[in-house]
């Protein structure tokens, strides 16, 4: 079968305007993706340049299909069927390796038309590396790489105002954007680089602060299924879900030259990002954390079974609509419709998350996802929310491990798996009630950042619940609620 190039399936080719820090399955299923639909339909004209950020020596890169890839996104649509679309990416011209291509990869600064970055280098990429220098072929870090651009083209073109760039970080981590300029500007003094250069940078180039959501499977299981129905061999085959959301904090100038007006509203432009943040934290991030030991101890293993048993998903539903979506601060609508959007997710039938899978740390999780919902729930309606107090209930019935001939792996904090092991032993052998382990658990202000047996009556819910699966078991615990 003949292998993805220019020559042998000819298409469209787009101007290089885009430098692209991250060579990844997510990024390919997302930006270039995004682009890859603007330059067909609303003629961006935006061809990306892909730089490997890592010093990884590597046979196999884009350039070995001239940039070309395809993605398959599938999943449930919003009217809930089932689709599948393949779509040949023509957006990336070409990768390029800076530690291999230094003087290729500086010459992307001296491009007139160059004008956008994107990047996704891991959380852990963008940081401070003391040791790079400006003389390195190159600097280490990513900011360091950008900072290394941003001077030569401040440079090429004599500061000029209209030269700047427009930087848009994908990574997962608190205001990308503003992280990511204060380290460039960070690099500047470092480097002692002159003012002007970082006058130029904080005048006339735009970071801007991200939130980016899509899972991304990467190459499918049956890529030669499907390989045999496109009619080419693709070693970067990408598959990811129908679902996404790009909300972009900043000036207008990206969304303006990109036209991404065209791609709403799954595409925003926001003046504040952080409701969007509280949003997926506590809707798609929250319903996975209280879905997780609900549905394995009532002896489901995935989410997708989950979804499909009536009593499950109704619990999903009901702690989403009643109790969490109460307490966020955006329009009731576009929280229920991004409900709506989770939920058909859970039930995307291409991905299967096993329950266990996403177990791991399921105490912290607790805490930054669900926590501020139940004490918000409370502050607004005077009593314990049911299905998040039930939910706290099944997380520390989780924490047994077992339950009758059934075990289960634990995955967390030694400290936490060492202090479960006792209490859960103490419990079992009589020598303390479920409430003394609630109280117990609940008293950590150090984990929970609060003594939250100090919170009247909290202790009592939670461990009601408690005794109730203990005694009833999950799904009969489960239709006692109210």
């Amino acid at each position: 079968m003949q292998r993805l190039n220019r020559h042998d399936f000819p298409g469209a080719h787009y101007s290089e305007r885009v430098i692209q820090f991250g060579e990844g399955n997510f990024l390919r299923a997302f930006i270039d993706w995004q682009l890859d639909w603007l330059n067909q339909h609303h003629n961006t004209d935006a061809g990306v340049v892909v730089v490997r950020p890592r010093n990884r020596v590597v046979e196999e890169t884009l350039n070995q299909q001239d940039g070309l890839y395809t993605t398959l996104i599938r999943g449930l649509n919003a009217a809930g069927e089932q689709v599948s679309e393949a779509r040949l990416i023509r957006s990336v011209n070409r990768e390029i390796q800076p530690y291999q291509q230094f003087d290729a990869f500086l010459a992307l600064a001296r491009a007139p038309q160059m004008r956008f970055v994107f990047s996704n280098t891991t959380e852990a990429g963008i940081a401070f590396a003391e040791q790079d220098r400006l003389d390195d072929t190159p600097a280490s870090s990513f900011p360091g790489k950008l900072t290394q651009l941003l001077w030569a083209r401040f440079n090429h073109f004599a500061g000029a105002s209209d030269k700047g760039w427009l930087v848009v970080p994908c990574e997962l981590i608190d205001y990308n954007g503003d992280t990511l300029r204060e380290l460039v500007l960070r690099y500047s003094q470092h480097w002692q680089l002159p003012p002007a250069f970082a006058r130029w940078v904080q005048d006339h180039c735009a970071f801007y602060n991200t939130l980016v959501d899509r899972i991304v499977t990467g190459y499918p299981a049956d890529s030669a299924a499907i390989e045999a129905s496109l009619g080419y061999e693709d070693r970067y085959l990408v598959a990811g879900e129908v679902y996404y959301q790009f909300v972009i904090q900043g000036p207008n100038a990206l969304a303006q030259e990109l036209q991404l007006h065209a791609l709403a509203p799954e595409v925003k432009l926001v003046d504040d990002i952080t409701p969007y943040k509280a949003q997926k934290v506590a809707i798609l991030n929250g319903a996975h954390t209280a879905l997780v030991p609900v549905a394995f101890q009532a002896g489901l293993e995935s989410v997708g079974e989950a979804m499909d048993d009536a009593q499950m998903a109704g619990f999903v539903d009901a702690l989403l609509r009643e109790e969490v979506i109460p307490t966020l601060d955006l329009p009731r609508d576009e929280l229920h419709a991004f409900a709506d959007a989770v939920q058909r997710r859970f039930r995307n039938p291409f991905i299967r998350h096993a329950l266990l899978s996403i177990a791991l740390n399921g105490m912290t999780k607790f805490r930054t996802r669900l926590l501020p919902q139940l004490l918000l729930s409370q502050q607004q309606n005077g009593q314990w929310p049911v299905r998040l107090t039930f939910a706290f209930a099944t997380l520390l019935a989780f924490y047994r491990g077992a339950e009758g001939k059934r075990h289960w792996p634990l995955q967390d904090d030694e400290q936490w798996l060492q202090r479960f092991a006792e209490l859960w032993s103490a419990v079992n052998n009589d020598k303390q009630t479920p409430e003394q382990l609630v109280r117990a658990v609940l008293s950590d202000a150090n984990h929970w950042g609060e003594d939250l047996t100090q919170q009247p009556g909290l202790v009592a819910a939670v461990s009601q619940h408690l005794q109730n699966i203990i005694v009833h078991g999950m799904r009969t615990a489960l239709t006692q609620l109210r």
